[in-house]
Order: C-alpha cells, then structure tokens, then sequence
C-alpha cells in the first residue's frame, strides 16, 4: 500500500490505516499521513473494538498481505458490508471470491503481491463503487449474505474428504 501512494492519493478517496509493524513502515505510514492530512490517517497500535468501528465505517477494507493462515478482518469486513480487496493467499483466498463482473463474488482479489496487481483490483473496486453503485451494493449484499457459520465450513470440509476417499 505505501508503495502506492501516489496512485491512492490521485484517486477521490480516504485511507485509514490500523495496526502496528516494523518501525520502518510506521515512520512511512505517519510520514503519508502528515503529507496528506486530508485523505489518510494512521492508528498505530491495536485494538480491537476499533479495528471494528474501522472496517464497519469503511466501504472497501485492503489487505494485500504477503502471508495470511487464516485472516479474520475480511470476514469481519464482509460480515458489515465492507468490500474486501485481498491478496488472494492462504484463508483469504478461501474467504474471499473474486468478483468476475457476473455477480458472483465477494470481492476483489489479485494473484501476486505486485504493486500493479493491486492497483488493478483496488482500481476495479472503485471502478465499481464510483460507476455501477447496484453491482458493488451486490458484491457487499453477497459477504454480508455468506455463510460463515461452523455448520457451513464442517459441511464442505466432510464433502471434500469424501471426493477425496472416493476419487480414484
């Protein structure tokens, strides 16, 4: 994300940024924040009631993580109608379905953890939110709508173990 400044900044958008890391990457999140104080803020640290109050008020949630085992915020995120935009890795890419332009996904996902790959999804993300509102209300409408129950997950977990005994 830091090393897209420049395209986040040119588009009409507003940023905020939750957690903590490296030193390094702190120091270029507070230096993004004070050369663009109208558009991006930075929470350093954690806490969770926030990290609610965040994704809840958010329209588009990005995690463009490098490693991610399970990840819950794009769960939490779709649970309150935030649009995800994930690096399709790990549990994200098992949470999160690629929204295709037929109506079918949950978000938006990119392959590689290339700066011009998630521009490209972050870019039909607001392509979306700014120029066909009813299709991006469907994308949030359809996490908001997906069962993410234990019942659900047990259930293909069983469905998966039996094509698996059964395939020749």
């Amino acid at each position: 994300i830091l090393d897209s400044e420049e395209y986040l900044m040119s588009r009409d958008i507003q940023i905020v940024f939750l957690g903590s890391g490296r030193q390094d990457l702190q120091d270029r999140l507070y230096d993004m924040e004070c050369r663009n104080r109208d558009k991006v803020r930075a929470w350093i640290g954690y806490s969770d009631q926030m990290a609610h109050r965040i994704t809840a008020a958010c329209d588009i949630l990005l995690m463009p993580s490098r490693y991610e085992p399970c990840g819950l915020n794009q769960l939490y995120a779709m649970h309150y109608g935030t649009v995800p935009v994930v690096h399709a890795v790990g549990g994200l890419r098992d949470t999160v379905l690629h929204y295709d332009g037929e109506n079918e996904g949950t978000g938006w996902t990119f392959e590689r953890a290339e700066v011009d790959k998630f521009q490209w999804a972050l870019g039909q993300a607001l392509y979306s939110f700014w120029d066909h509102r009813d299709s991006f209300m469907g994308v949030a409408l359809r996490g908001m709508h997906k069962d993410l129950g234990w019942d659900h997950a047990a259930y293909m977990y069983e469905c998966k173990l039996l094509e698996a005994k059964y395939a020749h």
